[in-house]
């Protein structure tokens, strides 16, 4: 079934079939529900085939797939993917309608939903629905994402889809997106919810019991789905270890996965003090910047300003090293070298000169360079990967990284409305790290600083897990090994009960790991009974995360096939009625086998994007490929008619307006101070410091202590500075004020107390002494 170029589908003049969507959200504890439903409309006067390309969270385990068309309702089956497809085309040769639902073979975090052969003037109503784990933030909150926006994904060059040919999104600008969503949230936890946010207006949060342990909210009314909907959910004392067990299902066999109770574990560990206040003094930091066209404007700008916040935090004699990439890469130096005032200063001025200017997104070659590095003895490899996370070929890259994963740890950022989660989560996971997502008006800094504390927090070895059981019950783990641990975050663990015990009805686990030589653990006991009313939802969850490690392990194969491999991920996913990227949910309308009248129409549904892009429509395959240059006159001129800046080969496809924007004012005063600060910590006593401070030259050097030393003097009246008049922003300068104190303590000067207090007096601050630590 070959398609025609579509051309570029907008509202204007040319029907779209998607009309609306609507979301319901049901968040029980760390674990949410949510339903969609697609209501579709064929408004032409042929039949029509509509395919949608649209995104979903990359860890979500997509469950139930059904469509109603007038009053007959048909429920999808998980078949294997070739099966789904030959199933789906011989549907509508036939001229029945037939709806096909399967997952990106390169990225799971990209779902393609064919819908076939709906009659002129026929509606449809696609209902779908995933269970998804809630990833906890900095501050405690857990965060929902509901993706609106499929970004362009680069593809690397020279490399097709997985059917050999091109794939396309269509995208229109996010003011002309044609459906409407609707959105509706309940809330439920052991605990009570202090409070939800959103980057979205909401209607207020209502409380369904006394006890507010249970809550709903929904998306203000008018919303167009034209950006990405965050929820953020707070609970009172979240930090609290907790076992869920969830009978299985009755018509399963007893001894699956589906047929046997499942438990998720939700832990915390806490670290000794002693440990945590000994961050690490040695370390190779490798900072791997995007600079493709679409991290244009502000982007790069905050970009810019996190990696001083970050050179400015590196403890002296560690080593590091800045790579940034597009099309191509480059590196500030050949290789990572040692950290000390001539090295930041030399990159520093290489960083202040960086713009998104490298093309399109190519991540894997600059990771294969660093990897390629030999490693330096007693200075752990941490690699901080920041993207605005449109890529092609994510699970290539994701298993680069765990083949490298015993060699460093990965930290990763994504940036921006759209950036794919499956990639961001996947460099962490496998790299043993911590993702963060910024987004909207979210302040990059505050989350690259938890990050860098993390980086420097010692590194958790040898984790095990340990089940103690009653007898009669045995355990099956589900989840991989746990590849790290950091303090306070949150660490999930699926594991299956086989068999029953007459006697006791509670269990144990105990996680054990050593952290910078001492042994530690954390340890839970939790009930074998059921929790009540849970559904399916654990299992699901587990047979997702069961399903990602076979996956895993496939392509690690290298294009060598196991057929036992693959077929036990379809047997795996068939069973628990859980998506793939070897199985696809079909569903075929029997009932209506009349032959269509007329040629069937493709129309592919806009995803919403501040942008246009080219598109040429191919059959199922999913990933989006750059446009051709031979297309972008073409595209210029819809782009010119949009008034639109015209795109020039060099640039990313998915490069946005901002990147015309004009060059921003001076920066802030406390970036400006941080940017003086000296590799060693402190700070000197210079025109620029005075400046920084808000005070002319005279003002400063007046008031300093006869016998105090001038660098003593000026790292004093900066620290005072940073906690007099920027405690909101205390995460940004954490780090590099305590290496300022480390710096005073170690040139062992005296006087300290009657600098702080002319300190004060200069600056209109009442700081104590022990609040800055000396």
């Amino acid at each position: 079934m070959m398609a025609s170029c579509c051309g570029l589908l907008t509202s204007q003049k040319e029907p779209v079939p998607l009309k609306s969507v609507e979301v319901e959200l049901e968040v029980r504890d760390h674990v949410a529900t949510v339903v969609s439903t697609l209501n579709y409309q064929n408004q032409e006067d042929k039949p029509l085939e509509a395919v949608f390309v649209f995104p979903l969270p990359g860890d979500a385990a997509v469950c139930h797939f059904s469509a109603k068309v007038g009053q007959t309702e048909i429920v999808a089956e998980v078949k294997e993917k070739q099966e789904a497809r030959e199933e789906y085309d011989d549907a509508l040769s036939s001229g029945q309608q037939a709806f096909l639902l399967e997952e990106s073979e390169q990225s799971p975090d990209i779902f393609s939903l064919s819908v076939g052969s709906l009659p002129p003037g026929e509606s449809a109503s696609i209902r779908l629905e995933y269970v998804t784990e809630l990833a906890v933030q900095a501050d405690e909150g857990l965060r929902f994402l509901l993706p609106a926006v499929l970004n362009p994904r680069y593809q690397p060059q020279g490399s097709v889809g997985s059917e050999g040919v091109n794939v396309q999104v269509t995208s229109v600008p996010a003011s002309l997106v044609p459906y409407t969503l609707s959105f509706t949230a309940r809330v439920s936890s052991p605990r009570p919810v202090s409070k939800v946010e959103s980057s979205s207006p909401l209607d207020p949060l209502q409380y369904l019991n006394t006890e507010q342990t249970q809550a709903t909210v929904k998306l203000a009314a008018g919303h167009k789905f034209d950006r990405d909907v965050e929820l953020l959910i707070y609970y009172k004392d979240a930090h609290q270890p907790s076992a869920v067990v969830e009978a299985g299902r009755a018509s399963s066999q007893p001894g699956s996965l589906m047929g046997d109770p499942v438990v998720m574990l939700s832990l915390y560990p806490e670290f000794p003090q002693a440990v945590m206040s000994s961050m690490a003094s040695c370390g190779e930091f490798v900072f791997l910047l995007d600079r493709s066209g679409s991290m244009g404007g502000e982007r790069i700008k905050n970009a810019r300003d996190t990696l001083l916040l970050l050179l400015k935090s590196v403890p002296l004699g560690c080593y590091f090293n800045i790579y940034s990439f597009g099309s191509t890469f480059e590196h500030i130096f050949p290789k990572s070298e040692e950290y000390n005032q001539k090295t930041m200063e030399e990159a520093l001025k290489k960083v202040e000169k960086m713009e998104a200017d490298l093309g399109g997104t190519e991540i894997l070659e600059p990771l294969k360079h660093i990897y390629r590095q030999p490693s330096i003895p007693s200075q752990p490899r941490q690699v901080f990967v920041f993207t605005d996370g449109e890529v092609g070929n994510t699970k290539e890259v994701i298993n680069l990284v765990k083949q490298n994963s015993a060699s460093h740890r990965c930290f990763s950022f994504g940036i921006g409305e759209g950036a794919s989660s499956a990639l961001i989560n996947g460099l962490a996971k496998e790299g043993g790290g911590h993702a963060q997502f910024i987004t909207g008006t979210d302040r990059m800094q505050p989350k690259v600083m938890q990050s860098m504390r993390f980086a420097l927090q010692p590194s958790v070895v040898d984790v095990s897990v340990k089940w103690d059981l009653p007898s009669g019950v045995s355990v099956t783990a589900l989840s991989p090994p746990i590849a790290a641990l950091f303090q306070g975050q949150r660490s999930l663990v699926y594991a299956q009960f086989t068999g029953q015990s007459s006697e006791a009805s509670e269990g144990c686990v105990t996680v054990a790991y050593s952290l910078a030589g001492h042994p530690s653990q954390t340890q839970l006991h939790f009930s074998l009974k059921p929790a009540k009313d849970s559904g399916l939802t654990i299992h699901r969850l587990a047979a997702r995360t069961l399903i990602r490690s076979l996956e895993m392990e496939e392509s690690e194969r290298g294009g060598q096939e196991d057929a036992g491999g693959k077929k036990k991920v379809v047997e795996l996913s068939v069973q628990s009625g859980v998506s793939s990227a070897f199985t696809a949910f079909i569903a075929v309308n029997k009932s209506n086998s009349e032959a269509i009248q007329g040629p069937l129409v493709r129309r592919m549904v806009p995803a919403p994007r501040m942008m246009m892009m080219c598109c040429m429509a191919q059959p199922r395959s999913l990933m989006p490929m750059s446009c051709d240059m031979a297309q972008l006159p073409q595209m210029n001129l819809r782009r010119v008619a949009c008034g639109m800046p015209q795109l020039s080969p060099m640039m990313d496809q998915s490069v946005t307006l901002e990147s015309s924007q004009p060059k921003q004012p001076p920066r802030d005063p406390l970036l400006q101070l941080v940017s003086l600060q000296e590799a060693s910590g402190c700070w000197v006593l210079d025109p620029h410091l005075a400046a920084a401070l808000g005070k002319t030259s005279e003002e400063v050097e007046k008031p300093k202590p006869a016998s105090v030393k001038q660098d003593v003097w000026a790292t004093i009246l900066a620290l005072i500075w940073l906690h007099g008049f920027k405690m909101d922003a205390q995460e940004e300068w954490e780090l590099l004020a305590m290496k300022a104190v480390s710096w005073l303590r170690a040139q062992k000067a005296s006087g300290v107390t009657e600098c702080v207090e002319a300190g004060n007096a200069l600056l209109g601050c009442t700081v104590q002494k022990d609040a800055v630590g000396l």
